[in-house]
């Protein structure tokens, strides 16, 4: 019966995009799609049995791989299962269709979605808005996660559209926007990943995939996101011969960022379903599980609909003002006023999160100060600069022209 119904919801995607077929899976979702810049936009849509239309209800957005599907990640994922033991709904859009492939546009892969520039940030903003009118959506606890092409998804709309994504988690993923990221605040975010996974190596470079795109380290990664959610601190929580889980805190806004990579598994869903040609879902740690858990302790911040750099400004430990002149070539000056005496360092980093300069690393008395960056050396440019003082951290952005 289930391989029927299943078989039933593969035939009707060739229909749904002429909005003839509105179906229900095997866990009772059911297709429905809207018209975004002229595209038929599908997704499929889970509401719990539990969900009542008086209490604002969290919504996750589950975005599948490339060649996949909204089935194939409701499958692979169980959401389903944990949206009607938890109570949220779960949505799950497709990415544009071409030649029988699926793909999300995530800023520097994949596929046609990426080749044709097609405009996936806006679809899901559609999306939400979408069922925002249909459902009550408590609008502080929107959620992203997807897997592999999916997961870089997700880090486009964290970058892009974190003024109503609360948080975010990656599955077996990295980030490849290739532009500087955009976020108006920090985003939590919760990772999983696995040592094996040579479809995307954690350690960068051309995976085993099909699409031969190129994968930036999950260190750089990390590093990008620390920097812009002011991370103070960085724990190893376990390292045993099941997985590796490290956490960043101390962050803007409870921003903190989780990273679990386990010892087993692949390029597939922690606890879920081996998707073919996909490995073994690792059986130590249970994806769903810790990105609900994650996602409840975060929900957006009152502050997130008006964000700007007031975010990073912490008059009562120190005050950083913008570099003058930005843009500029070579030099530009940065200044900052610190409350009381303290220990500061001032570090500037490239996009990806590594340290290319370090002016400041001494004790400096309260008042005001400032230093003169030389870029002479640096391509042009989006850079980082960040001022820790008084166990405090803040970031602004340098722009080099040339």
């Amino acid at each position: 019966m289930r391989t029927k119904i299943i078989a039933s919801i593969i035939f009707c995607l060739f229909l749904v995009s002429s909005g003839s077929c509105h179906i229900k899976s095997v866990y009772s979702s059911v297709y429905d799609s809207l018209i975004y810049k002229g595209l038929v936009r599908n997704y499929l849509i889970h509401v719990p049995p539990g969900y009542v239309n008086t209490k604002p209800t969290s919504l996750i957005i589950a975005l599948h791989g490339g060649f996949g599907s909204a089935v194939n990640i409701e499958n692979q994922s169980l959401l389903s299962i944990k949206s009607d033991e938890a109570n949220f709904i779960v949505v799950y859009p497709e990415g544009v269709r071409v030649l029988g492939v699926r793909t999300w546009n995530a800023g520097g892969c994949c596929g046609a979605a990426e080749s044709f520039n097609i405009d996936d940030v806006g679809f899901i903003d559609t999306l939400i808005e979408k069922l925002s009118t249909e459902y009550n959506i408590d609008q502080k606890r929107i959620f992203a996660t997807g897997i592999s092409n999916g997961g870089m998804m997700c880090y486009r709309l964290a970058s892009d559209l974190s003024n109503k994504i609360a948080a975010i988690a990656p599955v077996a993923a990295t980030m490849v926007i290739k532009t500087t990221v955009n976020a108006s605040r920090a985003v939590p975010i919760i990772h999983f990943h696995s040592f094996n996974d040579t479809n995307i190596p954690y350690t960068g470079g051309i995976g085993s995939g099909v699409s031969e795109h190129y994968n930036p380290p999950l260190d750089s990664v990390f590093n990008v996101w620390m920097n812009i959610n002011g991370c103070l601190k960085k724990d190893t929580i376990q390292n045993d011969q099941n997985y590796l889980c490290v956490k960043w805190s101390n962050c803007i806004n409870n921003s903190e960022i989780h990273f679990y990579m386990t010892r087993d598994g692949g390029h597939s869903w922690p606890g879920g379903v081996k998707y073919l040609p996909g490995d073994e879902p690792s059986k130590v740690i249970n994806a769903d599980d810790l990105m609900w858990e994650f996602f409840q302790a975060h929900p957006l911040p009152d502050s997130a609909t008006a964000v700007d750099e007031q975010n990073y400004k912490l008059p009562n430990k120190f005050q950083l003002f913008q570099n003058y002149p930005n843009p500029f070539n070579p030099l530009t000056e940065i200044s900052w006023q610190l409350a009381v005496g303290s220990h500061a360092t001032l570090k500037v980093y490239d996009v990806l999160g590594n340290e290319v300069a370090e002016l400041i690393n001494n004790w400096l008395e309260a008042g005001t100060h400032s230093a003169t960056f030389d870029a002479s050396s640096l391509s042009s440019g989006i850079y980082f600069y960040g001022l820790t003082a008084a166990s405090d951290h803040q970031m602004r952005k340098l722009v080099v022209v040339k």
